[in-house]
């Protein structure tokens, strides 16, 4: 099946555990439709470059799925409908990366950026 990474974007107003069963839920909905969810993370509350519906702030949440494409359209659907969720990315990718995101990696654990020559 193919693999697919998801960056979604909560309202500000909910609470961490609230956020937590967002992620939980549209598991469940990639569950039932022959999917699964890999790995997720909770970012936490983070502040946005610009406002989205009148919010500044949001809560962030990234998923790694392994599902058919027909899924990934339903969760996606389903995520655009609900009140809370504000913003969804979804990547198809060739293989998760192993390990916690750069977002969750500390700064010292980060590979180097390159020097312009």
């Amino acid at each position: 099946m193919p693999l697919y990474e998801h960056v979604m974007i909560a309202r500000q107003d909910l609470s961490n555990a609230q956020a937590e069963a967002l992620i939980e839920h549209f598991g469940a909905v990639l569950a039932d439709n022959g999917g699964k969810l890999v790995d997720h993370e909770y970012w936490g509350v983070k502040t946005m470059a610009y406002k989205i519906n009148k919010n500044r702030k949001g809560h962030y949440a990234f998923l790694r799925t392994d599902a058919p494409g027909e899924a990934v359209q339903e969760m996606e659907r389903l995520m655009r409908l609900h009140d809370d969720v504000m913003r969804v990315l979804t990547v198809k990718v060739e293989a998760h990366e192993e390990g916690p995101s750069v977002q969750m990696q500390k700064r010292d654990e980060r590979e180097p950026r390159r020097r312009a020559s």
